[in-house]
C-alpha cells in the first residue's frame, strides 16, 4: 500500500517503541502500520489485539511479553535484555505496546535501557487508552465549561515503589481524574479521594475493553463506583474517569459510539 507521506527508514539493528492504541486496530497510526510491515521481530503486550499482529510480514518473529496481574510474566529487565539482544543481532525490532509507549507503558524504562546499550531507537506515539476510553464512552475529556486541566494517574506502581500517589492532593485540584490500571485498587483510591475532600457524589465511570466490540460502560458516583463495578463483574483492562466531565455523557444520550467516535443518532430514532 502506498501513502502520500514519507516514512522513516527502519534500519536493521534498531528498535521502534510503538504504540498500538487503545484496542481497535483502526486506531493505529500510519507510522505504526509501517513499523509492523517492516519489522523482523515484534515483542508485544497483552493488550494488543491479534488483528494488529496480522499486519506483520509473514515469517516475522512475534513474541508475547505481556504482563497480566497475578499471572506469570517476564520481568521488565528480561524484556529490556531481549530487545537489546534482538537489535544486536541485526533485526528490526518493534516493541508493540498498548496505548502510547510513554504513558504508563514502561516505554521510558525501555528507552533508557536501549540508550545504555547504545541501541538506536525511535518512539511511535499511540492513542492513549485513558483519553480514548472516555471518548468511546461519550465523555469529552475537556470542555471550556467544565475543566481547564485533566489528571492522568495510575493505580498500579512498580513492585519496589515506596510511595503512592497523593490522592488527597489530587482531590483538592477539583480537576477530572483518569485512572489507568486501577481496578484492583479502586476501593482504596476512591476512599482516599473522598477523604481528601472530593464529594462522594462526584460522577464516575468505568470503561472496560474501550473501543472494542465488547466494550462495557458503568456510570455511577465516586462513592459507589468500586462496589458497583465489582458486582457487575468489571475486570481489567479498564479505565476509570472521575469528575464533572462524566455527567456530560447524559447530554449525549442520543449518540452512538463507534470506534472511539461519537456519531449522532438519527433524529427520528432518538425521539
Amino acid at each position: 500500500m502506498r501513502y502520500p507521506i514519507a516514512f522513516p527508514v527502519f534500519e536493521p539493528g534498531s528498535v521502534w517503541l510503538t504504540g498500538a492504541g487503545p484496542g481497535d486496530p483502526g486506531l493505529l497510526t500510519l507510522h505504526a502500520v509501517h513499523a509492523l510491515g517492516q519489522a523482523d521481530a515484534i515483542l508485544y503486550d497483552a493488550l494488543v489485539d491479534d488483528r494488529v499482529l496480522d499486519l506483520a510480514r509473514p515469517g516475522t518473529l512475534c513474541e508475547f511479553v505481556g504482563k497480566r496481574g497475578g499471572q506469570p510474566s517476564p520481568k521488565q529487565e528480561q524484556i529490556n535484555e531481549r530487545l537489546v539482544a534482538l537489535a544486536t543481532s541485526g533485526k528490526r525490532v518493534v516493541r508493540l505496546k498498548g496505548g502510547d509507549p510513554f504513558v504508563f507503558g514502561r516505554g521510558g524504562e525501555e528507552a533508557m535501557a536501549l540508550t545504555r546499550a547504545g541501541i538506536p531507537f525511535r518512539v511511535i506515539p499511540g492513542v492513549t487508552a485513558g483519553l480514548a476510553g472516555l471518548t468511546a464512552a461519550g465523555v469529552p475529556a475537556t470542555t471550556r465549561d467544565t475543566n481547564h486541566a485533566l489528571i492522568l494517574a495510575t493505580g498500579h506502581l512498580a513492585e519496589d515503589a515506596d510511595h503512592d500517589a497523593n490522592w488527597a492532593a489530587l482531590a483538592r485540584t477539583g480537576q477530572p481524574i483518569v485512572l489507568y490500571m486501577a481496578m484492583r485498587t479502586l476501593d482504596r483510591i476512591t476512599a482516599s479521594l473522598i477523604a481528601g475532600g472530593l464529594p462522594g457524589d462526584t460522577p464516575a465511570i468505568v470503561v472496560a475493553d474501550a473501543t472494542m466490540p465488547d466494550q462495557r460502560v458503568l456510570e455511577s458516583t465516586l462513592s459507589r463506583i468500586s462496589a458497583e463495578a465489582s458486582a457487575a463483574g468489571f475486570e481489567p483492562p479498564a479505565i476509570v474517569g472521575i469528575g464533572s466531565i462524566v455527567s456530560l455523557r447524559g447530554l449525549l444520550a442520543s449518540a452512538t459510539v463507534i470506534g472511539g467516535a461519537v456519531v449522532l443518532a438519527d433524529a427520528e430514532a432518538a425521539e
